[in-house]
């Protein structure tokens, strides 16, 4: 890691401090030992990064993650320590997938279950059970009870 990387991340370290409420800048001001009492680390550490003199431990940078309230994944790319590549974001995987253009629109459950190969005898349950799972989308027929159809 170089001088730049270090001075890159605790400078952008030393500016979630100041916009969290940490004074750092003073002398009694208190912000380094509150920081570091919060995260649970020692102030020398803190001290440390703010003095350019050596990026705190993965185990440091976990603790400052949470006591600024920033993603252990951000702290770790911005330390230099993974990249974003080698560091996947998990909400990557959480977004629903975009309508099919062949479609032109998101597939029904009943498509669905054609999709995945649900046995004929099951697509009706399968169905009813995706469908309250969707917004705005019960599966039942108003007034139903949900134990209507349970065998």
């Amino acid at each position: 890691m170089s001088s730049q990387d270090l001075n890159t991340f605790a400078a952008w370290v030393e500016n979630l401090m100041r916009a969290r409420g940490y004074d750092i800048d003073s002398p009694r001001g208190g912000g380094k030992s509150r920081i570091a009492d919060e995260a649970g680390v020692h102030r020398a550490a803190v001290t440390r990064l703010l003095q350019r003199q050596s990026m705190p431990d993965l185990e440091t940078t976990r603790r400052l993650a949470r006591a600024l309230d920033v993603p252990v994944r951000e702290m770790l790319i911005r330390s230099g320590r993974l990249t974003a590549e080698e560091l996947a974001d998990p909400h990557d995987y959480l977004t629903p997938p975009a309508p099919s253009p062949e479609y032109g629109r998101r597939p029904t459950p009943e498509e669905v279950a054609e999709l995945l190969g649900v046995p004929a005898d099951r697509r009706e349950m399968f169905v009813r059970i995706v469908e309250q799972f969707l917004p705005g989308e019960t599966g039942l027929a108003p007034g139903a009870s949900a134990s209507a159809g349970a065998e």
